[in-house]
């Protein structure tokens, strides 16, 4: 009997012919899809994600001492525009200012990291990331920032900041500033805390609340959320920081892995409200997402973010 008809019977070799068949079918196949998946994850990480999905982040604080101008008042949040990444994100950049201009908020915080490492000149990027933001402070809105560790890390800390402020945009570098009240009422101001990254060495939060007064209604703007836990007990009742991109690729029950870039410490708080122990009596926090990117142009589990902040009085 030759080869072909002993795979056709029913002995033993035939058999066992037939079932390697079956399992290298199975295989191929398995194989297959999981390619055509990566492939599917990848097109909606790169393509649909980051670029076409926005979230509209809304959130509550109540802050003690607040004056009645600034009951029920808007403060928008974005952060991480990370300008000069290559295939960057600035169309998602662009609506998301179009939004914020819109919303016509109180103020918008910038908590850092608004340039990446490019071969492109530090001056045209800083240009670049100015144009992007200047529908804001064209349209009168108060503007304020924090720098990032990317910021730090191209050199471009002073050129930044000295073209920001040309444009209305307040930089502020552990440091406290007044808010101007909505509608230039004459009430109570908030007050603004401007932390830097401390990933660079730039944060110190004991001198940036130096001169603030002690009962003064205030919020606090960082860019790496593990500055939180230096904060006294009751000096942040709402904080908001970025430098996380909430993990950028967060993938279901993968988490600690796909938090790109993130130490250990980071990870703990990389996204949403810092959990109840983290941080002194009486602060709270919200880490936001950000825009851009960081190592890969990619976002999965972790879209673009837009943080609105109502503020009551507590």
């Amino acid at each position: 009997m030759n080869s072909s008809a002993a795979r056709h019977d029913g002995s033993e070799p035939g058999r066992r012919a037939r079932r390697r068949g079956r399992v290298r079918s199975w295989l191929t196949g398995v194989v297959a899809g999981l390619v055509a998946l990566g492939l599917l994850v990848t097109g909606y990480g790169v393509a649909i994600e980051p670029r076409l999905i926005l979230n509209e982040e809304r959130i509550q604080a109540r802050i003690p001492g607040l004056g009645p101008d600034w009951e029920g008042a808007q403060v928008l949040v974005f952060s991480d525009l990370q300008v000069g990444m290559w295939w960057d994100n600035t169309s998602m950049i662009e609506r998301v200012v179009e939004q914020a201009v819109a919303a016509d908020p109180a103020a918008v915080l910038l908590p850092g990291d608004f340039l990446y490492q490019s071969e492109t000149s530090i001056q045209e990027r800083i240009q670049h990331v100015t144009e992007l933001l200047e529908p804001l402070t064209a349209a009168e809105i108060p503007v304020y920032a924090v720098m990032g560790n990317h910021d730090y890390a191209v050199g471009a800390v002073e050129e930044l900041t000295t073209a920001f402020e040309e444009r209305g945009i307040e930089v502020l570098a552990d440091e406290a500033v007044l808010v101007p009240a909505p509608g230039g009422g004459p009430g109570p101001g908030l007050f603004l805390v401007g932390v830097g990254p401390s990933s660079v060495g730039a944060a110190d939060p004991q001198e940036a609340l130096e001169d603030l007064p002690e009962a003064a209604p205030r919020l606090v703007m960082m860019h790496n959320p593990t500055t939180f836990p230096e904060l006294p007990a009751g000096t942040a009742p709402m904080a908001v920081a970025g430098h996380t991109h909430c993990g950028q690729i967060a993938l279901p029950l993968l988490s600690r892995w796909s938090y790109l870039g993130l130490t250990e410490e980071e990870e703990l708080v990389a996204d949403g409200f810092a959990p109840d122990g983290y941080g002194a009596e009486g602060n709270e926090m919200f880490v936001t997402c950000g825009i851009g990117f960081s190592l890969l142009p990619v976002r999965i589990n972790a879209p673009p973010q837009l943080l609105s902040i109502e503020l009551h009085r507590g």
